[in-house]
C-alpha cells in the first residue's frame, strides 16, 4: 500500500480511526487537534469483562524514537478515564531500538500504563486482514458481506408472482419470467450515543441521553440517511448476512452489479455526528432567578456524540421487469431474505390514470396486457371477459355503448343483435328493457279486460 506513505499527518489519523474501529474498539474518536497533548486517537476496549481506555499517538514519520513513547506514557497518566488505561504508538515508518526497549521494559515491569508499538509493516498487514484498501490516498471500505438477495425458500421471481396475485383475471402460471437484475448497494449501520447536559445559572435546563441506530446509503457522493423501513430492514438482519459471491448470484439473476463504498469510515462517522447534533439541537424556555423567561438553543458539542460502531454491509436492490402484451411492469425492492421494502411498484397501478397502491382493485386486460382500475375496465360483450377502455372497440346498441376486443368481435355481435327479437334487443339497455316489460304488461291487461267484458 504505497499510498499510505503519501498521506498527511491528519489523513493518517483518519486512517487509524478507521482501522481501530474495524478492529473492534469502541467509542473511537480523535482528540482535539488544537490541543494534541501527545494523544491523537482515544478509544475503549473490553477485555475479560473490564473496560479499558486506550490512548493512541499517531506518527506519520520514517522513524519514532524513545521520547515519543515517553511522552505518550505521561499523556496516559493524565488521561481522565475511570478504569485501567494503556497506550499505543502507530507509525507509517519504524521504531528505533531505544523506543522498542522502553516499551518492552514497561511491559516487563507490569507498568500500569503499558504501550503497544505498531509500525508501517504491521499497519499494512492489519489493513489487509480487516478488509480495508487504500483508494485515492485514503483507506476505503471494502466489504464482502451482504444481506440475502432473495429468499432461499422460494424463487427469485416469487415477489413478482406474489404482487400479481392481487390482480384479477391473471394467474401466476400465465406470467412470463421477469428480467431480474440485482444491485448490491453499500450501506453502513451506525450506532451512536448522544449525552449532553445544558446548564445555566438556575441549573440544568435540558438533557440528552439517547442511543441512535440508523443506516446510511454509502455510495459515491454525499451520504444519505435511509428511510425508516430500509433502516429497520438492515439493522434487523445484520445477524444473517452471507458472503457476496457475484459468480454464485449470477446463476440466480440476469445481471449483478456491485457498487463501491464512497468514503472512509471516518467520513461517515463525521457525517453521523453532524446529523445527530442537528437532530438533538432544540430551543428551550426557562425561568431565571429574576422570574424572567429566557430561551436558549441547546446544541450538543461534537464531544457529546460518540459513535460506537459503523458496520458496513451490502443491501441488495432487486428490480424485476415483466413484459405483458404492450406493457412493461417494473417492481423494485430492497431485500434481506424473506423481508422486503418496496421502492417501486408498477404492478399495482392503472396504466390509464394515477390510481395506484395495494388498497385499490385492479383487473388485467388480456387483450392488450394492461392493468386497470375499476374506472378503466369493462366487460367485453361477446365473450363476457374483461377488456380495458384503452384498447376496446366500442359501438352503441339500444342506445348503450358496448365494448369489444376488436372489430371482428364487434361485427360478430352485430349479426347476433340483428337476429334478436325486439325484447332481447331491449334487454341490451336496462331502461329500454323496463319499458318493454311495461308495454307487455299493459297489453296483457288489455287482453284480460276485454275477455272480462265479454
Amino acid at each position: 500500500m504505497p499510498v499510505l506513505d503519501d498521506l498527511s499527518g491528519f489523513e493518517f489519523e483518519d486512517v487509524m480511526e478507521d482501522v481501530f474501529r474495524n478492529l473492534g474498539y469502541e467509542n473511537v474518536r480523535q482528540a482535539e487537534r488544537t490541543a494534541d497533548e501527545g494523544r491523537d486517537v482515544l478509544m475503549e476496549e473490553v477485555v475479560d469483562g473490564t473496560r479499558r481506555g486506550v490512548v493512541v499517538e499517531c506518527k506519520h514519520t520514517e522513524s519514532v524514537g524513545r521520547p515519543v513513547v515517553q511522552k505518550l506514557h505521561s499523556a496516559i497518566a493524565t488521561f481522565e478515564f475511570d478504569g485501567p488505561k494503556r497506550g499505543m504508538v502507530a507509525t507509517t515508518g519504524r521504531f528505533t531500538g531505544p523506543a522498542v526497549e522502553y516499551a518492552e521494559r514497561l511491559r516487563r515491569n507490569d507498568d500500569p500504563y503499558p504501550i503497544e508499538l505498531i509500525d508501517g509493516e504491521d499497519l499494512r498487514e492489519i489493513a489487509d486482514e480487516i478488509g480495508l484498501d487504500l483508494y485515492n490516498g485514503r483507506i476505503e471500505i471494502l466489504c464482502d458481506e451482504t444481506l440475502r438477495p432473495f429468499d432461499p425458500a422460494t424463487s427469485v421471481a416469487a415477489p413478482v408472482e406474489e404482487a400479481f396475485q392481487d390482480i384479477d383475471n391473471i394467474e401466476s402460471a400465465d406470467l412470463p419470467a421477469p428480467h431480474s437484475p440485482v444491485t448490491f448497494r453499500p450501506v453502513v449501520a451506525v450506532t451512536a450515543d448522544t449525552n449532553a447536559v445544558f446548564e445555566t445559572s438556575v441549573g440544568v435546563i435540558h438533557r440528552v441521553n439517547d442511543r441512535s441506530r440508523f443506516v446510511v446509503h454509502a455510495e459515491r457522493g454525499r451520504p444519505e440517511a435511509a428511510s425508516g423501513d430500509v433502516s429497520n430492514l438492515v439493522t434487523e438482519n445484520l445477524h444473517a448476512t452471507v458472503e457476496l459471491d457475484a459468480d454464485r448470484f449470477e446463476d440466480q439473476f440476469d445481471a449483478v452489479e456491485e457498487r463501491r463504498f464512497g468514503q472512509t469510515q471516518t467520513e461517515y462517522k463525521d457525517w453521523a455526528v453532524d446529523r445527530l447534533r442537528d437532530h438533538h439541537t432544540t430551543t428551550v424556555s426557562y425561568t431565571g432567578d429574576n422570574n424572567v423567561t429566557y430561551t436558549k438553543t441547546c446544541e450538543p458539542k461534537r464531544s457529546d456524540v460518540s459513535v460506537q460502531s459503523i458496520e458496513p454491509v451490502y443491501l441488495p436492490q432487486v428490480r424485476h421487469t415483466t413484459d405483458l402484451g404492450e406493457y412493461t411492469y417494473p417492481y423494485e425492492y430492497f431485500i434481506a431474505g424473506p423481508s422486503r421494502v418496496t421502492s417501486e411498484d408498477g404492478i399495482h397501478r392503472c396504466v390509464h390514470c394515477d390510481t395506484a397502491g395495494t388498497d385499490e382493485d385492479y383487473t388485467y386486460c388480456a387483450n392488450c396486457g394492461s392493468v386497470n382500475c375499476d374506472s378503466h375496465i369493462r366487460t367485453e360483450r361477446l365473450e363476457g371477459t374483461p377488456v380495458c377502455t384503452g384498447c376496446a372497440v366500442t359501438e352503441r346498441f339500444a342506445f348503450k355503448t358496448k365494448y369489444f376486443y376488436d372489430a371482428e368481435n364487434r361485427d360478430a355481435f352485430r349479426e347476433e343483435y340483428e337476429a334478436m327479437p325486439f325484447y332481447e334487443k331491449a334487454m341490451e339497455n336496462t331502461p329500454l328493457a323496463v319499458g318493454a316489460v311495461a308495454v307487455v304488461v299493459l297489453v296483457l291487461l288489455g287482453v284480460l279486460l276485454s275477455i272480462g267484458g265479454l
